[in-house]
């Protein structure tokens, strides 16, 4: 599968941006989808997950109640809306797919991954 996010951009604290992530392939409502993120100087690290009907979800601490990810297999997308942004939410933003069997928080356990889209967020 290829994905491709898409969604980025500047934006103030406070904000909110709605990141999009479209795969290709028939066999993408199989798939665990995630989202990573990757700030300048720092180590990519897991955001949120969900699972490959959809119907369960999982954050990272630093972004629960703010962020809330949501697919639609009809269309192959992912996408992952982001609100109350605040500048330590700067980062370039990865969505990965993962042929697991239930939704994982690791990046070894994800097996493909997008091109990744930048998100920047100013004080």
């Amino acid at each position: 599968v290829q994905l491709q996010a898409s969604g980025g951009g500047l934006v103030q604290a406070g904000g909110s941006l709605r990141l999009s992530c479209a795969a290709t392939g028939r066999t993408f409502s199989t798939y665990i989808m995630g989202w990573f993120r990757q700030a300048p100087g720092k180590e990519r690290e897991f955001v949120a997950t969900i699972s490959s009907s959809g119907g369960y979800t999982y954050y990272a601490d630093s972004v629960k109640g703010r962020f809330t990810i949501s697919r639609d297999n009809a269309k192959n997308t992912v996408y992952l809306q982001v609100s109350s942004l605040r500048p330590e939410d700067t980062a370039v933003y990865y969505c990965a797919a993962s042929r697991r069997s239930r939704m994982v928080v690791f990046s070894f356990d994800y097996d493909y991954w997008g091109q990744g889209t930048l998100v920047t967020v100013s004080s």
